[in-house]
């Protein structure tokens, strides 16, 4: 379980939606990330490592 949790997150730093889909699929957080990706990357990062380590 704590290897799925570190690629998860290793993928939020990386492709923030994509690390917040594969836990959630197409669920709000998945679509709360994109669009802060899309508006900047950094909150997107920050958002998608609060999402799945919270």
């Amino acid at each position: 379980m704590a290897s799925a949790t570190f690629l998860e997150v290793l993928l939020a730093i990386l492709i923030p939606p994509v690390g917040v889909f594969l836990r959630y699929d197409c669920g709000i957080e998945f679509w709360i990330d994109l669009l802060l990706t899309i508006l900047g990357y950094i909150p997107g990062i920050i958002y998608a490592i609060y999402v799945l380590v919270g």
